[in-house]
């Protein structure tokens, strides 16, 4: 199922939100159950985000052809690399 343009602008909302920690992937999974999330340090990414919030930053996952690839068509995302900034105090 692709992501919709109405589902992402809710995980923007929640993922920009000022008091989001690392628990907001627990909350994002039974919000969205029908994609599949992934959490990881930001620095175990090289790909540009899709997204970028001050705590994480976003990748779309593609599952469709049995390989599992990033993606930066909304259209093709099946799933959500949630992955997590060091945040200097």
């Amino acid at each position: 199922m692709a992501l919709a343009e109405t589902d992402f602008a809710e995980i923007e909302k929640i993922l920009s939100a000022p008091e989001v920690d690392s628990g907001v992937i627990a909350t994002l999974r039974g919000r969205f159950p029908h994609l599949s999330w992934s959490r990881c340090d930001a620095s175990d990414v090289s790909e540009e985000p899709y997204r970028a919030f001050p705590r994480f930053d976003v990748h779309l996952l593609d599952a469709a052809d049995h390989c599992v690839q990033l993606t930066t068509d909304p259209a093709r995302a099946t799933g959500i690399v949630v992955a997590a900034r060091q945040v200097k105090p």
